[in-house]
């Protein structure tokens, strides 16, 4: 197994909460240097960073290396757009500094989708020489304390979906297979979307942390003989996947679809249309999360990426920008304003359900979800959070 240091690689291809290339206007101006590495281009640029945020973890450890992400992210819309991939780096870097998964956990913090956390859990797979059912079950089993939220929790269990599958150098259907020794069934269905997703990465995104840590292992576990994607069929994997996996597929498909199409949302609006019919919302809510990367969690842009697909779905997508709004930072504003956006639209209510549903698995305690579901302020849009808060 090679050392996992020096792995700290930003992609170039996946938008954190999305997968797309977030190009659209109106994001913030190019930033003024105000750190070393911003005056070099290109790969040199990228080494620099990698470097910085290395001896970071290194010197200081995890939390001082995830701040410092924070700080550049904060400065540097570059580095804000591709910094789910530079907190993966970080996480797989920690991973070969300690193997205590909980207290990295902890240090890694919820940022940009939980890339750091997710890191941590694909190196721990590929350390691995077998995986059993015990030790599936297990992984996660520190997250699952009573009373806490199932936030943290989440993000072992669908890290688990990244590092089975690569684990098993990318056959989708065996890590699947893996994820189904898990007990629970909400546990399994977040395993499946980390397997669904880490597909996508692989495929679309050669310099992602990911792909670089999966392919210096190569051939160390098993060989794959999955086709990740098709291009003659921008449904497939779904369109061959069992009844139990499609709602976890159709949840990452649209970054399929916007990869094959060169990001055209609309277009990707009509092949969801395609999908089977209890699929469709589905579809759109993987649309809706993709059109926040595009538009750089742009509220009143996303919702027109929203508008440009079909009456009857729109409400889904508006659900998928919602939740992918909260899962960027763990916290609500961004989400909230978008569903004040959307609200006066027909199904607009559905955002305020979606984000109950966020704070559900933000927070453990009723009185903390009522508080969070009161800042929509509008009478029906808090009761919408609170039911689907499961508020009381």
């Amino acid at each position: 197994m090679p050392p996992l240091k020096h792995l700290l690689i930003v992609g170039v291809g996946l938008a954190a909460a999305g997968f797309g290339a977030a190009r659209l206007a109106g994001g913030p101006g190019p930033s003024t240097p105000a750190h070393p590495c911003e005056a070099r281009s290109g790969t040199e640029r990228t080494a620099c960073y990698r470097r910085f945020l290395s001896e970071r973890l290194t010197q200081h450890g995890v939390a001082a290396a995830a701040a410092a992400l924070d700080s550049l992210a904060s400065a540097n819309r570059d580095i804000a757009e591709h910094a789910h991939e530079y907190a993966h780096g970080v996480g797989i870097e920690a991973f070969s500094l300690s193997p205590d998964i909980a207290a990295t956990f902890a240090a890694c913090g919820d940022g940009y989708s939980s890339g750091c956390r997710h890191g941590v859990i694909q190196a721990y797979f590929e350390s691995r020489e077998a995986v059993s059912a015990t030790e599936v079950e297990a992984l996660c089993q520190p997250f699952k304390s009573p009373g806490a939220s199932r936030w943290v929790l989440f993000q072992c269990v669908h890290g688990m979906g990244h590092g089975l599958t690569m684990f098993h150098e990318h056959d989708l259907p065996r890590a699947l297979t893996d994820c189904d020794l898990l007990r629970d069934g909400w546990d399994r269905e977040s395993c499946y979307g980390g397997a669904f997703m880490e597909n996508v990465i692989n495929a679309t995104a050669p310099h992602h942390p990911a792909t670089e840590l999966a392919s210096r292992d190569a051939g160390a576990h098993h060989h794959a003989a999955f086709t990740a994607i098709d291009p003659a069929e921008p449904l497939y994997p779904c369109s061959i996947m069992a009844e139990k996996y499609l709602h976890a597929c159709y949840q990452m498909q649209t970054s399929v679809i916007l990869h094959l199409n060169g990001g055209n949302i609309g277009e990707a609006a009509t092949v969801c249309d395609r999908a089977p019919p209890h699929m469709r919302p589905v579809c759109y809510q993987s649309l809706g999360r993709d059109a926040t990367a595009y538009t750089l969690r742009n509220s009143r842009k996303t919702a027109e990426l929203c508008q440009l697909g079909s009456a009857a779905y729109r409400s889904a997508c508006y659900v998928g920008a919602a939740k992918a709004l909260v899962d960027w930072t763990a916290t609500t504003d961004t989400a909230l304003a978008f569903c004040r956006v959307v609200a006066g639209e027909p199904g607009g209510m559905g955002c305020f359900h979606a984000l109950g549903e966020e704070i559900a698995t933000l927070l453990a305690s009723h009185e903390e979800r009522a508080s969070q579901c009161a800042r929509a302020s509008d009478p029906m849009a808090v009761a919408a959070c609170r039911r689907g808060a499961g508020v009381r």
